[in-house]
Order: structure tokens, then sequence, then C-alpha cells
């Protein structure tokens, strides 16, 4: 690789992993239609470039994961108790989630990731809140909750926050909590997904070289090393920061995000 994209993977992976631990969302939304544009640049097989750009995003978030919640424990904010409940169906999901992307074609994958996007975004301006009274559910309702984040985790290469921050928000878990929590769920989310990602993905013809299933290894390498170093950062700026405020900025980079994907969809 030449080393103007040694040093593009870098300032992706440190952008991602930033925000990682800031809002605890994996950086997945953020990596998955960069990664799109690079691949896309280099000529990789267009059939093959959203579902590889998924792969590659839920593999770095098995590094960003760890460095993000190691910085969340020291301020004691991860809740270990939802990250048990929740973690048996994100697994089951976050393997499921990569055979449903398999069956669709990069159009129908790219559309789907962009409207998923800018509905999240959405769900981010509204921040409607929950009534006083709401709780966590019990152990079959979380189940199923985590079933349908690593479900949808796994389809669009995300950590999954941006579906287990707002559930459990709603469910009156306090907004640091819930990133903390989050960016503990984020290793389960990618171990499944990447697991999954390979098995589904070796002998698929057409992959390019240094492949491992869906998975492009340089890159991999490239935004996991600078995404390690920022997780920590974001997740220490998430305690002394107004996040509310942070969250707003971010929906706009979600849209413009999303506008990005449904335009490779279509052209």
């Amino acid at each position: 690789m030449d080393v103007g994209l040694i040093l593009i993977l870098l300032a992706m992976g440190a952008g991602g992993g930033f925000a990682a631990g800031l809002l605890g969302i994996g950086g997945g939304m953020v990596l998955v239609p960069f990664i799109t544009m690079i691949f896309t640049s280099h000529g990789f097989p267009p059939e093959h470039i959203v579902h590889m750009a998924i792969a590659t995003s839920l593999a770095t978030i098995l590094f960003t994961s760890i460095s993000s919640v190691r910085a969340h424990h020291k301020h004691g904010a991860v809740n270990w108790r939802i990250v048990a409940m929740l973690a048996p169906g994100i697994v089951v999901g976050a393997w499921v989630g990569p055979w449903i992307a398999k069956q669709m074609n990069t159009t129908v994958l790219s559309v789907f990731f962009g409207v998923f996007v800018a509905a999240s975004a959405t769900q981010m301006l509204i921040g409607k809140k929950p009534a006083g009274s709401r709780e966590l559910p019990g152990t079959a309702g979380m189940f199923a909750a985590g079933g349908v984040i690593g479900v949808i985790a796994g389809l669009v290469g995300a950590g999954g926050g941006f579906l287990s921050v707002p559930f459990m928000t709603w469910c009156n878990v306090r907004i640091h909590n819930a990133v903390a929590t989050s960016a503990a769920l984020g290793f389960p989310i990618a171990l499944a997904g990447t697991l999954s990602n390979i098995w589904f993905g070796m002998g698929t013809p057409g992959l390019p070289e240094y492949s491992l299933g869906f998975i492009y290894l340089p890159a991999l390498a490239g935004i996991a090393a600078a995404s390690v170093v920022m997780a920590p950062v974001g997740a220490r700026a998430a305690h002394r920061m107004p996040v509310d405020r942070l969250r707003r900025v971010f929906a706009v980079v979600l849209y413009c995000l999303a506008a990005y994907m449904l335009w490779k969809a279509f052209n």
C-alpha cells in the first residue's frame, strides 16, 4: 500500500476510535462510507465493496471496544449486569446479521445502510425523553433486544451503540452509563460478526488479495492501530463534555454519510 493510503486509514481509525469512546457507537457508521470510498477508488470488485467495508469496519471494533471499555470502566460507568443480560442475544444476532447481508446485493445493502443511518441520526436529534417509570425488561426481553441489536449491527458493520444507547436511555439508564455499557457490548457484537464474516466470506470468488473472508486485512490493521489509541481519548471526553450537544453534531455527520451511501447505491 502507498503512504497516502496508510495515512488515510490511520486518520479514519483515529476518528472512528474517538467516536466509539465518546458515544459508545463502535465507530462503524462513520467508517463504512469512508472504507467504501477507498475500496471504490482502488478498483475493488463492485459487487463486494459494501460487504467488505461492513465486515472490515466490524472487525476493527474488536480492538476499539477493548480500548474504550477500559477507559469507561476506570470511571465505574459500565453496568456489567446489563452487559450480561444483553450479550447472549447479541452474539446470536451478530452471527446471523452477516449471513443476511451476504444474501443482499451491493445496491440493496447500500440502501439499507443509508436509510438506517439516517433514521439513527433522526433519533439522535429528537432525543425524546422516556417515561419516568420505564425500566429494563426481564431476561427474555433483554435477549430479544440483544438479538435485534446484534442482527442490525452485523448488517451495517457497527458496534450497536446506535441502538443499545437509545434503548438503555429509554429505559432510564443514565446516558453516561449507557454509553459506557454500549462500549462493552461492542466486543461480543464484533467477535460474533467478525467470525461470521470470515465464515460466510471464505471461498467467495473475486475477493482481492489479503482478504480473510469479507475482511480486508491491510485496512483492518491500519484503522485498528489508530482507533485503539483514540478510543480512550473519546471515552475521557465523554465524561467531561456536554454529550447532548455532541450528539446533535454527530447526527448531522451521519446524515451526510447516509446521503453518500444512498448516492452510491443508485450510481
